[in-house]
């Protein structure tokens, strides 16, 4: 699947970005707007390099980015969701495949459910009366990361785990 070392770097970029954004995320709950740029403004060089074609391929990872989008903007209105991490998942959508995306959405659900339930025993442990803040830029960068080191990387592509 990846036999070009520009998507190797690519892809290694991507990975690094997502955790800087996890441990930007984890010290002060904010996502640097630059970063999530970043990853949005890489997606079409990893496009390009992967061969995708306008269409179906790069409309497809549109569509699933602006509908992410649209979506994750309702529960940030509602306080449920912050905009960095709207942003980041937004910016994602832009690089994993239509046909991944949703084992990266469960993985962030149930990574974010433990995140979840760990700072919530933390606060309870510290008897905090503060409103809990879950920084989940770390359960989405974790499973990108997860996606990436299962679908996307050399190893994994080998041994037909992507297919």
């Amino acid at each position: 699947m990846l036999d070009d070392p520009i998507k190797y770097g690519l892809l290694a970029a991507l990975a690094i970005a997502l955790v800087v954004a996890a441990v930007t995320d984890l010290k002060s709950r904010r996502i640097a707007n630059w970063l999530n740029a970043a990853i949005a403004i890489g997606a079409p060089f990893f496009w390009i390099a992967s061969g995708l074609s306008f269409w179906p391929e790069i409309a497809a990872q549109i569509g699933i980015a602006v509908a992410t989008f649209a979506v994750l903007s309702v529960l940030f209105a509602i306080k449920a969701m912050g905009g960095g991490d709207v942003k980041l998942l937004t910016a994602l959508a832009l690089w994993i495949s239509p046909a991944l995306y949703l084992k990266l959405i469960i993985m962030m659900a149930l990574l974010g459910g433990v995140l979840t339930l760990v700072f919530g025993g933390w606060n309870v442990m510290r008897r905090n009366k503060n409103r809990l803040t879950i920084p989940y830029g770390v359960a989405i960068s974790a499973a990108g990361l997860w996606v990436l080191g299962t679908f996307y990387m050399p190893a994994a592509a080998m041994a037909g785990v992507g297919q």
